[in-house]
């Protein structure tokens, strides 16, 4: 299994606001994207603004395949909503007691 960890910053008083927008414009992006596995976003409590989304893929191969085509549509979708460049880190998931897998195993 492979995870995309993206990063980003929303505009003053807008974290809450992006996350439902992430919920209701970009989740529906990920479900049509062949290998995508699940979503976790996440608001922080301490850093305003702080706002991160881990999507969970079968492949590294599907996360890189959404990245060169879908997440353009993303991007367009929450531009408006935060400042900055999103940063975008990509992992393999060594375990994972919600998915279920182990290292080395594929979904």
């Amino acid at each position: 299994m492979f995870t995309r960890i993206v990063e980003v910053t929303a505009k003053a008083g807008g974290s809450h606001e992006l996350a439902n927008t992430i919920r209701e414009k970009v989740l529906p992006i990920l479900q049509k994207q062949n290998g995508f596995v699940d979503e976790i976003v996440l608001v922080s409590e301490t850093e305003p603004g702080r706002v991160v989304a881990q999507s969970f893929w079968n492949k590294q191969e599907d996360a890189e395949r959404y990245q060169n085509k879908a997440f353009k549509t993303v991007r367009e979708a929450i531009d408006p909503m935060i400042e900055g460049e999103p940063l975008v880190r990509t992992f393999s998931v060594h375990h994972s007691t919600l998915h279920k897998i182990a290292a080395g195993k594929a979904a």
